[in-house]
Order: structure tokens, then sequence, then C-alpha cells
């Protein structure tokens, strides 16, 4: 069992940046595909973007220029960049973790991550 903990949510200024951690006590996520997720209230969980274990990565069309996902290996942890906040993005993020995912664009597809983290919030002042 694989039990991801988000880190670095909190309160930002619009225009500001963040960067959220994923990481694992149970495991290693060098081993995994990670993707990122978010929920607004009221709103539809969104895919943001995700990353391979070979490096590869994907970023949705709503946050491609402002977000980067990326791993850090030696730490064991991915983590994904925020910049140009706007009030818009203000929501819980989520990362989630499975053994092998999807190529391309497919690897945001929810249905197919095993393991979830309890979520971190960001909230974007205007």
């Amino acid at each position: 069992q694989v039990q991801l903990v988000e880190s670095g949510g909190g309160p930002v200024e619009s225009g500001g940046s963040l960067r959220l951690s994923c990481a694992t006590a149970t495991d290693t996520l060098n081993d995994y595909a990670v993707a990122w997720y978010r929920q607004a209230p009221g709103k539809e969980r969104e895919g943001i973007g995700c990353l391979q274990k070979d490096g590869g990565t994907y970023e949705a069309d709503s946050v491609k220029g402002r977000f980067i996902v990326g791993r850090d290996k030696a730490r064991e942890l991915v983590w994904l960049e925020m910049n140009q906040m706007v009030p818009e993005d203000t929501a819980t993020y989520y990362c989630a973790a499975v053994f092998w995912a999807a190529p391309g664009s497919q690897c945001l597809g929810d249905w197919q991550y095993s393991f979830w983290g309890p979520g971190t919030q960001v909230t974007v002042s205007s």
C-alpha cells in the first residue's frame, strides 16, 4: 500500500508561485507514475499533469505554460510548480500514483490511479 502525502499548499497572491510536493513513506515514488489533480468547491476533479517513470510529462492545456510537473529522484518525490497563479487556481490539490500509467494525455485519466493523497489546499487571493 502506497500512502501519499501532499505538502506545500497554502495561501498565495494572484500572480505568485507555489510548489507542491508529493511523497510517500511506504515506498519509493521513483517506481510509480504520478499525476496531479485539483478540485474546487462545486466543481469536478480536474487533471493537471502527470509524470511517467521514464521522465515523460504531460500538462493539461488549462495550465500549460504556467504549471510544471517534475520529479526529484534523490528525494524520491514528485513536485508541481505553479506560476502566474490566478484565483481560479484555488482548489484542493491531490497527487495520485500507479505503477504504470497510459501514455500521453491518457495519463490524466483518474480511473487508472490506485493510490491517492489526502490533498492540500491552495488559495489564491486577488
